[in-house]
């Protein structure tokens, strides 16, 4: 069993990845990824863990992606997976419904942490900054994707000095099966991989789905 007592109340935040209308949401453009989400019952999940951290006086701080429509402060040429999102001129416009969290992810005093460029949250943002101000020296990771943005968080979050937990089933990424090579080869090196019932358990107890 992981030890979690590096996550305790008081010393850990939970960060949401990107779990947006227009990435995982009504106004997605990923449908396999919404599936694997599904399938993985990652928003249930995950809302199982916002639940319990703000029970617990635990942050919650959600990690969004978006684009201005000049494209200011985004870098869009050096990734071919930008590229082609960008295809599309109104792909995750600021200001948009695509851009906003998941409302049943939501609350008014959860805080936020946005960026124009790159898959992942720390890099050429405030987040650390954010997070030592709130004393936080762990944080705990959910949303998407195995592919780029959990890996991504972990290994910045890692290279902070910060401890990182990964929870397994309220993440997902596509195909399935890379996913869980990922969170077994990547993150296992990275991060704690815990379960959203292991970690509930920990920060409020008798919590039920």
């Amino acid at each position: 069993m992981t030890d979690l007592t590096a996550f305790s109340p008081g010393r850990a935040a939970v960060l949401v990845m990107e779990m947006q209308r227009g990435v995982v949401g009504d106004l997605t453009k990923f449908p396999d990824l919404v599936a694997a989400c599904e399938r993985r019952g990652v928003v249930p999940n995950a809302r199982l863990v916002l639940a319990a951290a703000r029970s617990a006086g635990v942050p919650v701080i959600h990690c969004t992606a978006a684009f201005r429509a000049d494209r200011a402060g985004s870098h869009t040429a050096n990734s071919p997976f930008i590229r082609n999102l960008l295809k599309d001129p109104g792909h995750m416009l600021e200001g948009t419904g695509a851009v906003e969290v998941l409302p049943e992810l939501d609350d008014p005093g959860d805080l936020r942490s946005a960026r124009y460029h790159g898959f992942s949250p720390f890099t050429g943002t405030a987040l650390d900054m954010l997070l030592r101000s709130l004393g936080v020296d762990a944080v705990v990771a959910i949303g998407v994707s195995l592919n780029l943005g959990i890996p991504g968080l972990a290994l910045e979050a890692v290279d902070l000095g910060y401890r990182v937990a990964v929870v397994t089933d309220a993440v997902a990424g596509v195909p399935e099966d890379y996913a869980e090579a990922v969170l077994r080869h990547t993150i296992g090196l990275l991060a704690a991989r815990v379960t959203t019932d292991a970690l509930t358990e920990v920060w409020t107890p008798g919590l039920t789905r």
